[in-house]
């Protein structure tokens, strides 16, 4: 019985290539391999949906589907991979950047039971190639090396289009899946990462077209993937990395705290109503961050268990901060100078509270 490789492709204003890659990425059928090509028009405004519906009409492969309000690239593969029903499941951009033969390469470890799920990556194989931007790869590159610090993946290429995937390895993420538009490479790749499944590489063509041929993704894509690569990837990052990033939320705390406690004493107010004044705020503060960057939201608990969780935790830390802020002004110390130890000596309690308690992932 042959294996089914399911292909989505996601659609905007393509009317031009898509016919074009259908017809390649249809070439792949044989005896061993039946094909199934999952076309989701993200509400193009030229004529790609037509285009599509006739495409429909001719091959009995092809499964349409549309989005009434554009979404982006993101919310059109997660249309696609709950309608795919192939063996396996991968990514074909709807232009010709990218050669349907290479998922013959890329089937190989998947077929052999060796991977559940393969990148195929730009930069492997040195072979000719159309110049274009320096500055456009260098991100690719630098996105590349961040992502692979945080899901500790020794990857080459992670915002490349193609991706494979044993179908009951994507099905589970693919309702995890929020990003919209191009965020979805690193977030898919941290949720892989998270999985514990068998990843390879291999190498793939590639033919880049410019912006004036219809290119889309730009520097804003950029940043956005830049910080899906902490938010959904730093939770489950080396400690090193989770710690580097929680110096970073602890000390924007830690000045939040120092800031807020000098302006209320500065303002005349007693020390212990500004202690407990600074420390709230610093609180704040450290939450956001944490939520916003290093753990997941709703983890362990839902959103009121969280919030006592974490109420619990400053509670607690709370204490210890007062306890060490007091004591230092006791014993003569100034008390900005008072605040800081104790902002310091919170700096580890605070990390491994939040990490092993407040914001523990479920197992």
């Amino acid at each position: 019985m042959p294996h089914k490789l399911s292909l989505i492709v996601p659609c905007y204003n393509e009317e031009n290539t898509l016919s074009g890659i259908v017809e390649r990425i249809l070439a792949l059928k044989s005896a061993s391999l039946d094909i199934e090509i999952v076309i989701v028009d993200d509400c193009s405004s030229d004529r790609s949906r037509q285009v599509a519906e006739d495409l429909q009409k001719k091959y009995p492969e092809i499964k349409l589907a549309f989005h009434q309000v554009n979404q982006g690239k993101g919310a059109a593969l997660r249309t696609g991979f709950l309608e795919a029903t192939g063996d396996f499941v991968g990514i074909q951009d709807a232009d010709m950047e990218y050669d349907p033969r290479d998922y013959l390469v890329m089937l190989e470890p998947v077929l052999d039971g060796r991977a559940d799920m393969v990148f195929g990556s730009r930069y492997l194989l040195p072979d000719t190639r159309r110049v274009l931007y320096f500055w456009h790869t260098r991100m690719n590159r630098f996105l590349t090396f961040v992502s692979n610090m945080f899901t500790n993946l020794d990857i080459t290429d992670m915002e490349t289009c193609y991706k494979l995937f044993r179908r009951e390895v994507i099905r589970p993420i693919a309702a995890k899946l929020r990003e919209n538009r191009f965020g979805f490479e690193p977030e898919v790749t941290a949720y892989i990462a998270e999985s514990g499944c068998r990843v390879w590489e291999c190498a793939i063509h590639y033919h880049p077209r410019s912006y004036d041929e219809g290119k889309k993704i730009g520097w804003k894509d950029g940043l956005r993937a830049l910080y899906c690569i902490l938010h959904y990837g730093a939770c489950n990052a080396p400690l090193p990395m989770q710690l580097l990033l929680y110096l970073f939320i602890g000390g924007s705390a830690a000045v939040a705290n120092l800031l807020f406690f000098l302006l209320t004493t500065a303002c005349g107010m007693p020390d212990f109503p500004a202690i407990v004044s600074a420390f709230a705020g610093a609180a704040a503060v450290n939450y956001l961050f944490c939520i916003g960057i290093l753990f997941r939201h709703n983890a362990r608990w839902g959103t009121a268990g969280e919030l006592a969780a974490y109420i619990f935790a400053v509670l607690v830390m709370g204490c210890v901060d007062f306890g060490i802020t007091t004591g230092l002004i006791f014993c003569g110390w100034p008390a900005a100078a008072g605040k800081a130890m104790a902002s310091f000596c919170g700096f580890v309690g605070n990390f491994f509270f939040r990490r092993n308690f407040v914001f523990q992932l479920k197992k």
